[in-house]
């Protein structure tokens, strides 16, 4: 049960905050907002704005017209607000919690909607850039979520400083250093028979050294002893050299943060964000990852319960990462998704003219079905791993 309402609240957000972008950005340039939905069909529950009030519906399972069992509304309701003007805007809760969007005026997309009548409100006849504003607003948002939750548990924890001292505080799991017998608070003292005096001096030796065997002096309850392993290794991100790891993180120490220096480290954790996700993408393209390490939404569950559990900023934590694998990912120039309606824009801006509607729909269509393909990929993934293969 946790792990399904952690679930629920972490994609809520994220989704609720990509598409609050776009609903903003529309209003911000006028145009007509026909329906904004949380979740995915069929409607559970409308709020329409309609002049002086709204319009509630609530619905379920009813017998329609011939007898037979049909989802439609069960229960109406007008809540009077007099001089309210209406934006004829629906909002909707829909059934399956997973998923959301925003259904404007004048858009032509994978929706299917091929139609647009080139009224004031319709996003088709705003500016390139306004378009482009729209399209981008959802990516913004998350990547705004991400900063402020990052510079917020920066805020809380404090400003973090690497203790010199070359003790473990952590070990991952499966890594060298756990498979050798390493534990949290062994001190190490020396590697390949050189003197280790701190953790600059640990980390040096160990990064030089990517899958090679290494011997490690350590000192565990006043007695020296030593263990031989094979490091792994990694790429660095700020260079993208191989470097030599065995799964070890360092104790920290925590300092009162002040504001500035809060922002400063939440920025630097929402690139440092995006910069995994590259990384990611590198390790994929050259080989040095699996497609088959790839996570979908079983993974993204798992994760949300796991970190649930383990407190509120590591599950803060995740959201803001997957706040920039969202962004990341809609921004990439793949129709179907913000960065391939971006491209589109982009290019009938550089050539002066729209593409013609049978042209748009057959590049939604493809990428859609790029998007399907990706999907059912990471679905094999995640069932892989949750039944233990």
């Amino acid at each position: 049960m946790t792990t399904l309402i952690a679930t629920i609240i972490l994609l809520g957000v994220l989704i609720f905050i990509h598409e609050l972008g776009h609903y903003l950005a529309a209003r911000s340039i006028s145009v007509r907002v026909e329906r904004f939905a949380i979740g995915y069909p069929p409607r559970l529950m409308t709020f329409t704005s309609v002049p002086d009030g709204w319009d509630f519906r609530f619905f379920f399972y009813k017998k329609n017209d011939e007898g037979k069992l049909a989802w439609g509304p069960i229960k109406t309701k007008f809540i009077s607000r007099p001089g309210r003007k209406g934006s004829g805007t629906e909002y909707c809760f829909a059934v399956i919690p997973f998923g959301g969007y925003v259904k404007v005026a004048g858009v032509i997309d994978e929706s299917m909607d091929a139609t647009f009548e080139h009224k004031p409100y319709e996003l088709m006849i705003k500016p390139k850039w306004q378009q482009i504003w729209f399209m981008s607003a959802g990516v913004i948002m998350n990547t705004v979520l991400a900063f402020f939750i990052f510079t917020g548990l920066s805020n809380y924890n404090g400003k973090p400083v690497i203790s010199q001292e070359p003790v473990i505080n952590e070990l991952l799991p499966g890594m060298p250093a756990d498979v050798s017998g390493l534990k949290s608070g062994d001190v190490i003292v020396g590697i390949d028979g050189k003197a280790i005096s701190t953790w600059e001096d640990l980390t040096a030796e160990i990064h030089q050294r990517p899958n090679q065997g290494i011997n490690i002096a350590y000192l565990r309850n006043r007695k020296t002893n030593s263990v031989t392993l094979v490091t792994h290794f990694q790429l660095n991100p700020s260079n993208g050299d191989t470097i030599g790891v065995i799964g070890i993180y360092p104790k920290y120490e925590y300092y009162p943060a002040t504001f500035t220096e809060s922002i400063e480290m939440g920025a630097m954790a929402t690139a440092r964000g995006f910069g995994m996700i590259v990384l990611s993408i590198r390790m994929l393209t050259s080989g040095q990852a699996s497609i088959k390490e790839l996570g979908g939404p079983i993974m993204i569950a798992q994760l949300a319960g796991e970190t649930a559990k383990a407190g509120w900023i590591p599950f803060l934590s995740l959201m803001a990462l997957i706040s920039c694998n969202l962004a990341f990912l809609n921004v990439l120039p793949i129709p179907g998704l913000d960065g391939g309606h971006i491209l589109i824009t982009l290019i009938e801006g550089i050539i002066r003219r729209p593409l013609t509607i049978k042209m748009r729909m057959a590049i939604q269509q493809i990428g859609m079905a790029l998007l399907l393909m990706l999907m059912i990929t990471v679905i094999v993934n995640d069932v892989g791993r949750l039944f233990g293969n």
